[in-house]
């Protein structure tokens, strides 16, 4: 039974935007959401996170005032709003839920979050 479901992922050139979704079951919606992304050859690394409970935001230094994260509790969506692309932001999105809120706290990694998406790419060309 698939939990998590990314879409909105594509390719675009610098300075392009792109938005992407994660649509959430009524188990997986919930604590600590967030966004990871993993490069051919790198390390999966967390991107954007919300604290579901008050909408508390975290977000890595490389995205800082071009990404935004966002939740919608009725349709159990949360999004990334991705603006000012690069092409180091290529890469393999994934959505993450755990439903322990101090997920969102400390710096947690991948390892901590237990619900996964599948993926979506995202390509930025120069």
């Amino acid at each position: 039974q698939v939990q998590l479901v990314e879409s909105g992922g594509g390719s675009v050139q610098a300075g392009g935007s792109l938005r992407l979704s994660c649509a959430a079951s009524v188990y997986t919606f919930g604590g600590c959401m967030g966004w990871f992304r993993q490069a051919p050859g790198k390390e999966r690394e967390g991107v954007a996170r919300i604290d579901t409970g008050d909408g508390t935001t975290a977000y890595a230094d490389s995205v800082k005032g071009r990404f935004t994260i966002s939740q919608d509790n009725a349709k159990k969506i949360i999004s990334l709003q991705m603006n000012s692309l690069k092409p180091e932001d290529t890469a393999m999105y994934y959505c993450a839920a755990d439903p322990r809120r101090n997920r969102c706290y400390g710096g947690r990694g991948s390892a901590d979050f237990y619900w996964w998406g599948q993926g979506t790419q995202v390509t930025v060309s120069s």
